[in-house]
């Protein structure tokens, strides 16, 4: 039924922008130089004839989204960039009313078709992934979530309970969510202040000698560079997923520069996240890693908090990846895999303990799987896409409204820190880390929170 807070959407506009790395950045085999960002702006209006305009920004991280094999990673690009563009104007005609949810949700009925619309066009060979359409579609979702607290000059995230929602969770997930809604899954204002995860990435130097071209921008480069400039607590580690010795040497290796930075900062406490980007092969290669990780350095092991995304992100294809064993001795969480409450409801069956939220995956979907990860009691965590700018604002802040939520990933300002330049002043306890922490207290504002 409709409500008199319901927004009607008018107009809908999007623009690219493309930022290039001030450094490569290496995950899942594949390297990133350089980043779009397809920025959209909506504008919605009440009943009573009052306007709002909201703004989304998401990088098209198709090397991530389509890792595709026959598709040149350019094409893949293009293609997302079409998908998104062709989202946003389909939006821009619709007429469409009512709250964020349903609005998104009745937008994103008419993906498939656009999906392949837009690789017939460009003769691809290969669908469009689910997970790609999500990035492309998430900008606009922003906008929606953004445009809707801001005309009601409120948080969007305050926007979810019933006085403001016409259907509780149920009609979005299942029975299990008969009279629940999003604002019991959610806090009414941000964390005060957030722990920062930093990226190690494969191709990262941890100490100069692993550094024969450095950039001499002035930015840290080096592991306890970095360690010392932020006094970072939180480490994420990139592995290779399929080269055993080469990925516990790199953690060992990490322990060890980090302990001796950490030190000289009198820090004995912090933590990892280990990322494989699906490349491992089955659970026996993690028990082999970790089991091998305690027996060499039981500190590294302690220090470990989750594994993320370890083997192929398709799941019903590979039905043998059970993570039962290894999610035994650590949180295991699924990331690429998550493109829906059936993909969530199948990891579990599998074995995952957690999943990772991305604020790329589209704000509704990602405070849907945050209820039901939730209500399931599963390990969460929100990911990063190397957001810059108002794309990491965004991601920042779904971070600080779950509760259960412990960290904040944001790697722009490692590899392309020039999207965050125009945000820094204006915000700088989010652009500054202190005591390898952010200040979220800030994201409290109308709209997303800035």
């Amino acid at each position: 039924m409709p409500k008199p807070t319901d927004i009607r959407l008018l107009s809908a506009e999007a623009s690219t922008e493309r930022i290039a790395y001030r450094a490569p950045m290496k995950f899942g085999g594949r390297v990133v130089n350089d980043v779009v960002l397809l920025h959209v702006t909506v504008d919605v209006e009440l009943p009573g004839g009052r306007r709002a305009t909201g703004l989304g920004s998401m990088p098209m991280g198709n090397v991530w989204a389509w890792p595709s094999a026959v598709v040149p990673a350019e094409k893949t690009l293009a293609a997302m960039v079409a998908f998104a563009e062709r989202c946003v104007s389909e939006a821009h005609g619709s007429g469409l009313s009512g709250h964020p949810l349903d609005i998104t949700r009745s937008l994103a009925e008419a993906h498939p078709q656009t999906a392949g619309e837009v690789t017939g066009a460009l003769e691809l060979v290969e669908a469009m992934p689910v997970l790609a359409q999500l990035v492309c579609a998430s900008p606009l979702e922003a906008a929606l979530h953004d445009a809707y607290g801001k005309v009601h000059d409120q948080n969007a995230y305050n926007l979810l309970g019933p006085d403001w929602v016409s259907a509780d969770l149920a009609h979005y997930l299942s029975d299990d969510f008969v009279g629940e809604y999003l604002d019991r899954y959610t806090l009414r204002e941000p964390k005060s202040r957030m722990p920062l995860y930093h990226l190690v990435g494969a191709l990262d130097p941890l100490t100069d000698a692993d550094n024969p071209q450095p950039v001499r921008d002035g930015l840290p480069e080096t592991l306890p560079e970095w360690i010392a400039a932020d006094g970072l607590t939180h480490l994420k580690i990139k592995l290779a997923g399929d080269d055993l010795a080469w990925d516990v040497d790199r953690v060992v290796a990490v322990e060890s520069v980090a302990a001796e930075a950490q030190a000289r900062r009198g820090c004995s406490q912090w933590n990892y996240s280990l990322d494989f980007n699906e490349k491992c092969a089955n659970v026996d290669y993690i028990l082999d890693f970790l089991a091998q990780v305690e027996s060499r350095s039981p500190d590294a092991f302690r220090r470990v908090q989750y594994i993320e995304q370890p083997t192929h992100r398709d799941l019903a294809a590979h039905p043998e990846n059970r993570m039962h064993a290894a999610a035994k001795i650590k949180p295991v969480v699924i990331d690429e895999s998550l493109v829906d409450f059936e993909s969530l409801l199948l990891c579990r069956e599998l074995g995952y303990t957690g999943v990772a939220l991305k604020a790329c995956k589209g704000q509704t979907e990602a405070l849907l799987m945050g209820a039901a990860a939730q209500k399931y009691g599963m390990f969460l965590c929100v990911q990063d896409l190397t957001c810059p700018g108002r794309s990491f604002l965004h991601s920042a802040s779904l971070s600080a409204r779950l509760p259960t939520v412990a960290a904040i990933e944001g790697n722009a300002r490692q590899y392309c820190p020039a999207g965050n330049r125009a945000w820094a002043d204006r915000y700088p306890g989010m652009f500054d880390v202190t005591d390898g922490t952010l200040g979220t207290a800030v994201l409290s504002g109308p709209g997303l929170g800035y």
